[in-house]
């Protein structure tokens, strides 16, 4: 009884430890795993070797997961480049397995582990900020530590009871049939598989499985066996996490599921080779060492496998998979609002769309089409904003996420002027002055260049900070010519105004006609200014404000 407690105990802690340290450097890392990442998808091949590093140092892949979801929904990365990160986190989320074999079963830290968890719970509790997450990620490590030797205790006392004999024999074991041995094996996967599956981690399980071995309960075989079946175990979570979830969601959490699969079916095909090479082994390298060895060279196999094939694969995830939602749909994904700098872009990215289709058709038609559709569109991304969980950290990324605001408050103002119910004459190209009507097609033109150069960003351009600031010549041409258009109209609407009532005298105009080209008139320079202003604000280069309605 003691020893279940001691063995549950310490796959608590462990588990808790976890949580703690991985929330903890994920706070540490902030924007910057955005970044990161961004950076580091450019091929799948570096999007891999990279997903792993990463993985690796913030402890957790689903983090790198949900993150890579936001990146591809947002239209940051694509698909193939997202595969990568997961493919390269599945290898580096291995190496907590390597700090168990070599530290965790061989000495007994709790000495060591207690005044770490105080130094970093107090830490926490009186620092705040990125001082705070730094003591929140010591005082997980020093759990996870404590948590391990509670765990390696309680193996030694399974050990008395329990014998690699009671447990069923693998292939590759002495005196063992290829009929038994191969029925032993998938027992075994089988149980691996549920350890993983009840736990809700791998890394626990596997740590179960190289504290077993280094107390003697399970024999290096059986270990390598129970490993498959907790790797295959790992994808039960996230097929969990991707239900109602958006399409990329699930197409990522298939993948991973067909990665598991593949990457066991090897191991399986190669488990009687695999069995006798560490046997071999086992008399100069220390089988904890092995095990946590093959638990690395077991996904890097599987990747080594697909990458080549990212292309392929993408196309059979797309196939078994096909998308349903629009754009919109999969880019206002709820999973964006986990990382603030992700959410901004998302938004930022629809409204250049928006404004972008919008003065399109006002440019080409000088009738606006899709009104109601843009101005619902621009609901969605208010409220896709108000559900952000955590505000901006820094002083960039407030100010980006405040000039997207700006941007979004323009369009919207830009879509409610154009769905105004219109009287005769006084649409957007609807003017008496030739000027003003070139003026506006000139801006809506511009707008359209500033807003396709948005949405045709990638992670490669999208590197600095702020996110997407950079413009090139074209775009910054473009941003002053709206500008021009807008300043023009500006002064000419005033002259126009004056010009138009003095009319009215002489009989050349009647008081109605002059008021409607009055209110078309202001009516064309309202719809620039804020076309100009919104695509200032997008690009992050609004200046002063030219009037009360900037």
């Amino acid at each position: 009884m003691l020893t279940a407690i001691a063995i549950l105990g310490g796959v608590g802690l462990f588990l808790l430890g976890m949580t703690v340290m991985t929330d903890g450097l994920k706070a540490l890392a902030g924007s910057s795993l955005r970044t990161v990442l961004g950076k580091a998808a450019a091929t799948p091949l570096s999007g891999a070797f990279w997903g792993g590093i990463i993985t690796l140092l913030v402890q957790s892949s689903s983090a790198v997961t949900m993150t890579t979801i936001g990146l591809v929904n947002a239209g940051l990365l694509t698909f193939p480049q997202g595969l990568g990160l997961v493919f390269g986190a599945n290898v580096g989320t291995t190496g907590t397995g390597w700090l168990v074999a070599l530290i965790g079963v061989r000495v007994s830290l709790s000495a060591y582990a207690l005044p770490l968890i105080f130094v970093g719970a107090l830490t926490k509790l009186l620092a705040s900020g990125r001082i705070a997450s730094a003591g929140s990620a010591l005082a997980g490590f020093a759990l996870v530590l404590y948590g391990l030797t509670t765990l390696q205790q309680g193996m030694g006392g399974l050990a008395e009871s329990l014998h690699p004999s009671d447990l069923p024999a693998v292939i590759g074991m002495p005196g063992i049939s290829w009929a038994a041995g191969w029925g032993g094996l998938f027992i075994l996967i089988v149980v691996g598989l549920a350890m993983t599956a009840v736990m809700q981690s791998s890394t626990a399980a596997i740590a179960v499985t190289i504290a077993a071995f280094y107390a003697g309960a399970v024999s290096l075989e059986q270990g390598i066996a129970l490993i498959i079946g907790q790797n295959i175990g790992t994808a039960t979570s996230s097929a969990m996490a991707a239900l109602g979830a958006s399409v990329t969601a699930k197409r990522l959490a298939l993948a991973y599921v067909l990665f598991k699969l593949i990457a066991a079916l090897i191991a399986i095909l190669a488990f009687p080779l695999t069995v006798a090479l560490m046997t071999r082994f086992n008399s100069s390298v220390d089988g904890t060492t092995l095990l946590a060895a093959y638990h690395t060279a077991y996904n890097v196999v599987g990747v080594a496998v697909l990458l080549p094939a990212t292309q392929w694969f993408t196309r059979v995830v797309e196939r078994l998979l096909p998308s349903k939602e629009t754009a919109l749909e999969c880019a206002l994904d709820p999973s964006a609002l986990s990382n603030p700098v992700i959410a901004v872009e998302t938004a930022r990215r629809v409204v250049a769309d928006i404004l972008g289709t919008t003065a399109a058709s006002a440019a080409s038609s000088g009738t606006p089409q899709g009104i109601a559709a843009a101005a619902a569109t621009l609901e969605q991304v208010r409220e896709f904003l108000s559900g952000m969980n955590d505000p901006p950290q820094t002083e960039a990324e407030r100010h980006r996420m405040t000039s997207t605001l700006h941007a979004l408050e323009h369009a919207s103002r830009l879509i409610e002027i154009l769905g105004d119910s219109e009287p005769a004459g006084t649409g957007p190209r609807a003017s008496h002055d030739p000027r003003a009507t070139a003026l506006c097609k000139q801006a809506m033109r511009a707008t359209q260049t500033i807003s396709a150069s948005i949405t045709a960003e990638s992670a490669l351009t999208v590197q600095a900070e702020p996110i997407g600031w950079a413009a090139s010549a074209e775009v910054a041409a473009a941003l002053a010519e709206a500008e021009k258009a807008s300043t023009a109209l500006d002064a000419m609407q005033r002259d126009h105004r004056a010009a138009t009532l003095a009319a009215v005298a002489p009989g050349e105009l009647t008081a109605t006609e002059a008021f409607t080209r009055i209110d078309a008139a202001r009516r064309i320079d309202r719809i620039v200014h804020h076309a100009w202003r919104s695509a200032s604000h997008l690009l992050g280069r609004a200046g002063p404000r030219a009037k009360a309605t900037a």
